[in-house]
């Protein structure tokens, strides 16, 4: 059952149009995982050794690469800021948009509260201001960067730009500086175990390999935003897949050279516990001072962005009544106030637990189930209405797809073999968010929201033929 919205509804849930190109997406797409390039991964070290994280990395790296064609397409078909809830409202009904959106929720609260625990490991580590305690750090961040959220899209993601492009200019001087330190030894320096297939190379042998999955997944998480930008885009059934394939080819180059340098700099087994790896790596050399501010950019900008994700996801699905209502609610310039200001509130509270690793964890859970979700939507789309207008279409079609999809459902299974309780644990928030919406929101979604629009034209098409 769906209310219809009375004039000013949506009026006072409008976004500001026209204010990225391309290029302002692809910044959007590598500001919300650069972070994962300068801390995060590293733990799957501990899970695979360095062959095991290769490995994972290389399987991570095609699924992402394929689940981004996907929904590069589907970005072009149904632009709008829900991103892939709306892809899956239109392909599995209102149950299967409310379960992505959710899922994507989750991983973009979680997301920053893990950044914000690397970003105080990394001032921790400069001294910066007599901290000891991360926590004023993560207090801080969080009302900076909400509150230039809240001036208006465009200015934030021009912000977001600049800070980007120093993290990536920080990656390069980073690279530079670990080739001298390279020595292939220190890959493999973690002693094999007793696992079956263990070796030098795979040190926790094959079942490392899984292990390591949610750590890979660090390299790109949260890149499959860039279509939430939608509705504040210029042109965005083109530039959308534009600057989301653009993204996703820089992070490839970036995650491949941080994850062989920073091992090869320092060791597998020193590097596997490290708050701030890319700085331990280059404990030796003068650059590690200037990588390890330049590295504060790299997690700041993730944090900066992925906040305009988490609002964005919120806000769509609010506008849409699958959350309270009051959260789309946008200020005068037009950015959702409590839609940035309630899931951060709740991703500082989660940040206290100082708990990086956990906290990532959950993150990733969120994801794969979006990413398991996603690619059956584009599956669905494209055998259900095969004549809907794409600017784009994704190479290879639902092979393409289907190989994201098989991948995502094994980085599920993988995050419960890291941590069952933190895994679990997200479980169980996904399941009382579906309670939510089986016993009331259900019941009371706005007809008139682009979504489900979008949902309402697929209808009466298929009525007509």
């Amino acid at each position: 059952m769906s209310d219809g919205p009375n004039d000013d509804y949506l009026a006072r849930r409008q976004l500001r149009t026209g204010t990225a190109g391309w290029l302002l997406l692809a910044g959007l797409g590598v500001g919300y995982v650069i972070s994962g390039d300068f801390s995060g991964w590293n733990y799957g070290l501990a899970q695979g050794g360095f062959g095991g994280l290769l490995v994972a990395g290389v399987v991570i790296a095609g699924m992402y690469l394929a689940m981004v064609l996907g929904m590069a397409e589907m970005s072009s078909a149904l632009p709008a800021a829900g991103g892939g809830y709306t892809f899956a409202r239109r392909a599995l009904g209102p149950w299967g948009g409310f379960a992505t959106g959710t899922a994507i929720l989750i991983e973009y609260t979680m997301a920053p509260a893990a950044v914000a625990t690397f970003i105080g490991a990394y001032v921790e580590s400069l001294g910066l201001f007599g901290i000891t305690d991360g926590w004023w750090v993560y207090l801080v961040a969080y009302a900076l960067f909400i509150g230039i959220h809240l001036t208006g899209a465009g200015e934030a993601l021009k912000v977001m730009f600049a800070i980007t492009a120093v993290a990536l200019v920080g990656l390069v001087v980073f690279a530079v500086a670990a080739v001298p330190l390279f020595d292939s030894a220190h890959l493999a320096d973690i002693p094999p175990t007793g696992a079956a297939g263990a070796s030098p190379f795979l040190p926790f042998g094959l079942l490392g390999i899984w292990s390591a999955v949610p750590f890979a997944i660090w390299f790109f998480l949260a890149v499959e935003g860039v279509p939430l930008a939608a509705e504040e885009a210029s042109d965005p059934e083109r530039n959308v897949p534009r600057g989301i394939v653009a993204a996703m080819l820089v992070l490839l180059l970036t995650g491949a050279a941080v994850l062989v340098l920073a091992t090869g700099a320092l060791g597998a087994n020193a590097l596997a516990e490290s708050g701030n790896p890319l700085v331990e790596a280059l404990a030796s050399s003068g650059a590690g001072v200037v990588v390890n501010y330049i590295g504060l950019a790299g997690l700041v900008a993730s944090f900066f962005s992925i906040i305009y994700a988490y609002s964005r996801q919120t806000f769509a699905l609010s506008r849409a009544g699958y959350l309270p209502r009051v959260l789309s609610v946008t200020n005068g310039r037009k950015a959702p106030t409590l839609a940035l200001l309630v899931p951060g509130a709740i991703g500082f509270l989660l940040s206290l637990t100082g708990e990086g690793d956990v906290l990532l964890n959950t993150a990733v859970f969120g994801a794969a189930v979006s990413y398991v979700l996603m690619m059956v939507s584009h599956i669905v789309l494209r055998r259900r209405e095969p004549g809907m207008p794409r600017p784009y279409r994704t190479p290879g079609g639902v092979a393409t797809t289907g190989f994201a999809l098989v991948v995502a459902a094994l980085a599920v299974v993988a995050t419960f073999l890291v941590d069952p309780v933190a895994a679990g644990t997200a479980l169980g928030v996904f399941a009382l968010f579906l309670l939510y919406f089986g016993l009331y929101s259900r019941h009371h979604l706005v007809a008139g929201a682009p979504d489900e629009e979008f949902a309402a034209l697929q209808s009466a098409e298929a009525e007509l033929t």
